[in-house]
């Protein structure tokens, strides 16, 4: 039962000439004060969330992005920011992207985080998808079996930095402390300090392969699937709650998940199609080269694959999809509960704000979603 309600911010400014036939995502540029509006736009939406009563504003870490979509680079920082100008809203990372970070460093930011907010700022982490960013960090990417190893390490030994007192580690890509002469001793164990105040830490990934499934499971992360179609979520649930039983760690169905979907309120179904689908499509304009159309045809095949759709989806296609709910409130809680009604223990659910959309749009969605579809899962 949906009990919790999340928004997702990737970070872009507001858009111009937006849509299919819009300014091309490569060809966008600009100015340092434009690409820095993401801050106020991150700070005015948590306020608004804040006072309507959400629960979690999650960001995405990215890098070098002067075409606008995502100028958030650090959201350890973003989050403590924006607790100090909210009284009550939570701040996800989604996600600290680990192959650009040192794990200490990362868990020694998320634990003072943790400390001065009391626990406001959530932990999410990932391996990115961006070539310009990982590899200009100096970490692989293009190698994916690299790239694998180098995050598995990396988590091994953020764990280590939040659940032990004092540890060593050795891999393939860190010796952490190495064997060096400190103040009349050889070092052989450090420890986290400050670790954080809430232990276990809660620590959130994006499902994106079976091999991920069996990671998270392993080490207790919890997971996160946003504008999956409806064939493809199911699989993803049911995949991550069978890792889970494999590795001694029973849930319910959908148990420790956010399930994210686009949401447009409207009077009619197609008029909510007719407003959202120019910011829809400036979306996929960004994100469907890096294969993000997690859709499945007719016969189950994923988009992309042979024999299956490939491109840019439609709108018209993500709804027929259950990954974008557009219509009346009514229309919207049912679509919702179709999905969520199929997963006991799914408490989560996310906002996906479509990167074309104005900022003044979306706070509209939002107020309309809270007075209007919310308090039909609070009730339950």
């Amino acid at each position: 039962m949906i009990k919790n309600f999340h928004v997702l911010y990737v970070g872009q400014i507001e858009l111009d000439n937006v849509g299919l036939s819009g300014t091309p995502a490569n060809e966008r540029r600009y100015s340092d004060e434009r690409l820095q509006e993401a801050f106020a736009t991150a700070r005015d939406m948590a306020q608004h969330m804040d006072r309507l009563g959400y629960d979690v504003l999650w960001t995405a870490e990215h890098h070098f992005q002067r075409e606008g979509y995502e100028c958030l680079p650090n959201l350890i920082q973003l989050g403590l920011w924006l607790a100090t100008q909210t009284q009550r809203l939570k701040f996800g990372c989604a996600f600290n992207i680990l192959p650009m970070w040192h794990p200490i460093r990362l868990a020694e930011d998320y634990a003072m985080a943790d400390i001065v907010t009391d626990g406001r700022v959530i932990m999410g982490i990932g391996r990115g998808y961006h070539t310009r960013e990982v590899e200009t960090f100096g970490a692989p990417l293009l190698d994916a079996q690299a790239n694998r190893e180098l995050f598995e390490e990396q988590l091994e030994l953020l764990l280590k930095c939040f659940n032990e007192d004092a540890f060593h580690h050795k891999g393939k890509y860190y010796e952490c402390p190495p064997p060096v002469e400190y103040r009349g001793y050889r070092l052989s164990e450090i420890t986290l300090v400050p670790r954080p105040k809430h232990l276990p830490v809660d620590i959130w990934m994006p499902i994106a392969s079976g091999k991920t499934i069996d990671l998270m499971a392993r080490h207790g992360l919890k997971a996160m699937v946003t504008l999956n179609g409806q064939k493809i979520l199911d699989d993803v649930v049911r995949a991550y709650h069978a890792a889970c039983e494999r590795h001694g760690r029973p849930k319910k169905l959908g148990e420790d998940m956010i399930w994210g979907a686009g949401i447009y309120l409207a009077d009619s179904e197609e008029e909510a199609i007719r407003r959202l689908e120019p910011a829809h499509d400036e979306r996929f304009k960004w994100f469907a080269p890096f294969g993000f159309v997690r859709y499945a045809d007719e016969h189950g095949r994923t988009w992309g694959t042979p024999g299956a759709p490939a491109g840019v989806p439609s709108l018209r296609d993500g709804v027929a999809q259950k990954a974008w709910f557009c219509g009346p409130p009514k229309q919207v809680i049912d679509g919702i509960k179709s999905i969520a009604d199929q997963y006991p223990g799914l408490e989560h659910f996310m906002i996906h704000w479509a990167e074309g959309m104005p900022p003044k749009e979306f706070k509209e969605q939002l107020t309309w979603f809270a007075k209007d579809v919310m308090p039909a899962f609070k009730r339950a």
